[in-house]
């Protein structure tokens, strides 16, 4: 198998131990009997499910009161901090590529791979500390996702190539499910230090480098590294991995990710909305991603298996149609109490409908070799997407208002769902 866990995880020993022969799919992958699909999870899902977990601590306490620090603590315009947003979200596209390409070209050092985009995070986060200007800050947060961008299609490699064909959702939703726990861990633990430090941001730029350097510690000791037992019968190159949008399913799935993308406002702009429909005070804002992350921890695992069974393109359209209706909800005049958890579990839904289900319906459409690049065209599709909707969305807020911002993009967000749910990619459901 090409990938390091081979030992534990290879399709072709599961199958033989479950009695019956290994079967090949299009894309020269070896796939077990059908009975094996519910097979237990691989060892590789479940430590890097740990490497991510820690990890998310980390990213999540600075990402909960980052819009905070920048917008009232620094002072930036909503457009400003669209900028910066888009850098946070969006930079890592440029290099998801470059991520992809190296993983596969080195013969299956996925791990390696990714764990220097983990170490490189890692060192990004003290510099916090010493930055308090937009364009340093900027250069620090491009930093951090550049790393984030070249350990998360060889992460994705590495969790669909030690999967079935038949439960690679519910291999992804337990993955998401455990990267979930550390964003919910996370902003809690940035509320507990707020409130309890006199220079609260400071403190929380400490803890979150501590954590940071402990993931990539879980990485090196307990994902398994080395080289795996399949050989690419082409060295991968860039124009093979470009090559691939020519497979009609994978160039459907990426042209409706990037569209999708384009209408999909970020977290950020999501809890500063419901402060301002609100009125939360500056001390719980960091408390709102909580919502979120506990609606896609719960919902992961199930919309995972579900879209295994009645296909994952549709339980990925729907993870947009929540989204959309959290917009409707942020645009009513409707102020109760109920409002912001309703919204946020909307939130949180959409994302455990989209984002494992989006890599595995990827999946299906690529070739072993050329897995991680695979993944990464599509991952860099979506990031540019959202990159540019936080700029648009800050630009369109600071001229004409929250409101009018946000309705915009939930029309461009219905409109894009309704094409995706049209084109409808094939192969998204494995046989």
């Amino acid at each position: 198998m090409y990938v390091a866990d081979s030992r534990a995880s290879s399709p072709t020993l599961d199958g033989a131990r479950a009695g019956g022969p290994p079967s090949a799919s299009a894309d020269g992958a070896v796939r077990p009997p059908a009975g094996r699909n519910r097979a237990a999870i691989a060892p590789t899902v479940l430590a890097l499910g740990t490497v991510s977990l820690v990890t998310d601590v980390s990213s999540e306490m600075v990402t909960a009161v980052l819009p905070l620090y920048l917008v009232a603590g620094l002072g930036l315009s909503p457009l400003g901090f669209g900028l910066l947003d888009g850098v946070y979200n969006g930079f890592s596209a440029v290099v998801r590529l470059v991520g992809g390409h190296l993983a596969d070209r080195g013969g299956g050092r996925h791990k390696w791979v990714a764990g220097f985009g983990y170490g490189l995070s890692a060192v990004c986060k003290p510099l916090l500390l010493v930055v308090h200007s937009l364009t340093p800050i900027g250069l620090v947060l491009a930093a951090d996702r550049t790393g984030k961008g070249l350990r998360t299609a060889p992460r994705d490699a590495l969790i669909s190539l030690s999967s079935t064909a038949g439960s690679r959702g519910r291999a992804f939703g337990v993955h998401r499910a455990m990267d979930t726990a550390g964003a919910l861990l996370g902003p809690l633990v940035a509320f507990v230090i707020l409130r309890a430090t006199v220079d609260g941001y400071d403190a929380v730029f400490t803890v979150s480098s501590c954590a940071a350097v402990l993931g990539v510690v879980v990485l090196v000791l307990f994902v398994p590294g080395g080289r795996g037992g399949v050989v690419a019968a082409e060295r991968p190159t860039v124009r093979r991995a470009v090559g691939l949008l020519r497979r009609r399913g994978l160039r459907r799935v990426a042209v409706c990710a990037l569209l999708l993308g384009l209408a999909t406002v970020s977290d950020s702009f999501v809890y500063l909305l419901l402060q301002r429909r609100l009125g939360v005070a500056d001390r719980w804002f960091a408390l709102l991603p909580l919502g979120t992350a506990a609606s896609f921890l719960l919902l992961a695992v199930p919309l995972g298996r579900l879209a295994d069974r009645v296909g994952r393109w549709a339980v990925f359209v729907a993870g947009h149609g929540a989204l959309l209706v959290a917009y409707a909800l942020l645009l009513t005049a409707w102020h109760g109490p109920a409002l912001p958890y309703v919204v946020l579990a909307l939130h949180g839904a959409f994302y455990a409908a989209t984002d494992g289900v989006l890599m595995a319906a990827a999946s299906e459409g690529v070739p072993q070799a050329l897995r991680s690049s695979g993944l990464a065209l599509v991952q860099t599709g979506q990031a540019l997407a959202r990159f540019v909707c936080s700029l648009l969305f800050g630009a369109a807020w600071t001229v004409w208002g929250d409101r009018a911002a946000l309705a915009g993009a939930a029309v461009a967000l219905a409109a894009c769902a309704v094409f995706s749910l049209v084109l409808r990619p094939k192969g998204t459901v494995p046989a």
